[in-house]
């Protein structure tokens, strides 16, 4: 869940979830299997981002952080736009998992 949450915050970066960006969290959800619980939590971060406090890196397994990184860059290219504060805040999230 703590994957699916950052990904779904970072589809908020731009004020915008696209259609391409609930389509991988759709994705996530059935390749983790999550219950029906799990998945309405999931689906709810799409309609209103994750609490700024349940997104801090440095919560992130230091043994997952390369997949959260490759996981967030993925999410915030899928639409195929990268804004510019995408970018700004990959790079920063991938500076705080170092």
């Amino acid at each position: 869940m703590l994957l699916i949450r950052f990904v779904c915050s970072f589809a908020w970066v731009d004020f915008r979830v696209r259609v391409e960006e609930r389509e991988m969290v759709a994705r996530l959800i059935r390749r983790f299997e999550l219950d029906e619980s799990e998945e309405r939590e999931a689906l709810g971060w799409l309609q209103r981002p994750p609490d700024p406090e349940s997104v801090d890196p440095q919560s992130v397994p230091h043994e997952h952080r390369v997949l959260f990184l490759r996981a967030v860059e993925s999410l915030v290219s899928v639409d195929r736009e990268v804004t510019a504060e995408e970018r700004e805040s990959v790079i920063l999230f991938a500076q705080l998992v170092s």
